[in-house]
């Protein structure tokens, strides 16, 4: 009789150590989100990495994956912001007749971003003192402002360039053209005054500025008697 045989035991199979996996977006938005919360409510002073990480529910070293320190993390924030910005910005009109509305909607979209409760916060905690707020400001400057002006500059030239809109100084009509859409109603909004976007609705204030831009709501030609 042969003798019975007696199935292998396999080990059991171990649990991984430490914090499952996360997709590389996820991880990088709750990160941000993260930063976001402890800025506005704890302040610069409580943003850091380790608390962070905490809020995140991430692993420092995956946190250090996206930011060095906590001024990446500000620019993470704030660039995540004009990166909003980018799929609006890439179309070009293809007729004069489509500058206008592709312009509204540009600016519908900055508005969306730099007009949210999250933005107008930090505009809020910009306008305090506080250690380190020129670095601060500094980051914010580059990656919201200037990333920002930039990118809408860009495709006024692009426009300029096709024959569909004559300006002669783009840099100039950009900067008109935040001052009247986003500037005034941000100042309101960070002294209380006017709810931030949606409860605010930007639509006829872009509007009127881009009827402003075309010559259509404002004329130095004597009025029709």
């Amino acid at each position: 009789m042969e003798p019975a045989i007696t199935p292998a035991i396999r080990p059991a199979a171990t649990r991984p150590r430490g914090r499952p996996a996360r997709p590389e977006n996820e991880a990088s938005d709750a990160a941000v989100a993260a930063a976001t919360w402890l800025l506005l409510n704890e302040g610069y002073a409580a943003t850091t990495m380790e608390a962070v990480a905490r809020r995140a529910g991430l692993a420092k070293k995956t946190l250090y994956r996206f930011a060095a320190n906590r001024e990446d993390l500000v620019a993470l924030v704030v660039r995540g912001w004009t990166d909003g910005f980018r799929p609006a910005l890439s179309a070009d009109a293809q007729s004069a007749a489509e500058v206008a509305p592709a312009l509204a909607e540009i600016l519908r979209v900055i508005a969306a971003r730099v007009l949210s409760a999250e933005a107008v916060g930090m505009f809020r905690l910009l306008t305090t003192d506080f250690p380190a707020k020129p670095e601060l400001l500094e980051v914010y400057q580059r990656n919201g402002i200037e990333r920002g002006r930039g990118m809408l500059v860009e495709w006024l030239q692009r426009q300029c360039s096709k024959g569909l809109l004559r300006a002669e100084q783009p840099e100039a009509v950009c900067d008109l053209l935040l001052s009247m859409v986003i500037a005034e109603p941000l100042r309101q909004m960070a002294l209380g005054l006017t709810p931030p976007v949606p409860e605010w609705d930007p639509g006829p204030r872009i509007e009127h500025a881009v009827r402003l831009l075309a010559g259509q709501a404002c004329s130095m030609e004597p009025a029709d008697r």
